[in-house]
C-alpha cells in the first residue's frame, strides 16, 4: 500500500514538473524562470497570416493578467516566448511585421524609440527556421532580455519600452487578436 501511494505521488510530482500546454503542435512549458522570478503560462496562442500558423505565442506573468493595457503597463516580470512553426518566416518577414507592430503599438510615434526598436530588430537578423524559439524577457532590473533558442541576443533598458515592445501583442491594435486574447487566457 505505501509503494502504490510512493509511486502514484512521484507520478503526479512528475506530471506536474514537466507539464506543458500544447499549441499548434508545440508544447509551451506551464512554467518559465526569469532572474528570481517564477512565471507561470497566462495564456497561450497562435499568430495566424491567412489562415496559416505562423508562431505559437505564450505570455507568462506572476500572478493571472486578462487586462491588455495592464499587460503592458505592469512593471513586473514576464515572458513572451515565440515558437516558431511556419517555415515560411524569415528574418526580412519578422523585422517587418516588428516595425509594424512598433507603429500599432505607439500610434505611429516610434521616434522616441527609434534606437531601441533597430537594436531589437536587429535580434531578429539572423536566419529564422521552423522551430526556432524566441524568449523575450522582462525585468525592471535588467529590462528586456531577447533569447533566440536559449541564446542571449541582447538586452534593451527601459519600462517605456517593454511597453512599447509588449504593446505589439496587446495594445488597440495588435499584431493578432485571437493570439492577444489566447495569451489573456480568454
Amino acid at each position: 500500500m505505501k509503494t502504490r501511494f510512493l509511486m502514484i505521488l512521484a507520478i503526479v510530482i512528475a506530471s506536474t514538473t514537466f507539464a506543458q500546454t500544447e499549441v499548434a503542435g508545440v508544447e509551451l512549458p506551464d512554467n518559465f524562470q526569469v532572474g528570481e522570478a517564477e512565471l507561470s503560462l497566462n495564456g497561450a496562442g497562435v499568430r495566424e497570416k491567412f489562415w496559416m500558423d505562423m508562431y505559437a505565442g505564450g505570455l507568462y506573468t506572476a500572478q493571472k493578467m486578462t487586462d491588455a493595457q495592464k499587460v503592458m503597463d505592469a512593471d513586473a516580470p514576464m515572458v513572451i516566448k515565440i515558437h516558431i512553426v511556419s517555415g515560411l518566416i524569415s528574418s526580412d518577414k519578422m523585422s517587418s511585421a516588428i516595425e509594424d507592430g512598433f507603429k500599432n503599438s505607439t500610434k505611429g510615434n516610434t521616434k522616441p524609440y527609434r534606437v531601441k526598436i533597430d537594436k531589437f530588430i536587429s535580434f531578429f537578423s539572423d536566419e529564422i527556421t521552423k522551430n526556432d524559439v524566441f524568449d523575450i524577457t522582462y525585468t525592471p532590473s535588467s529590462g528586456v532580455v531577447v533569447f533566440k533558442n536559449d541564446k542571449e541576443l541582447g538586452s534593451i533598458e527601459g519600462a517605456d519600452f517593454k511597453k512599447a515592445l509588449f504593446g505589439i501583442w496587446f495594445c488597440d491594435k495588435p499584431a493578432d487578436k485571437d493570439l492577444m486574447k489566447g495569451m489573456l487566457g480568454q
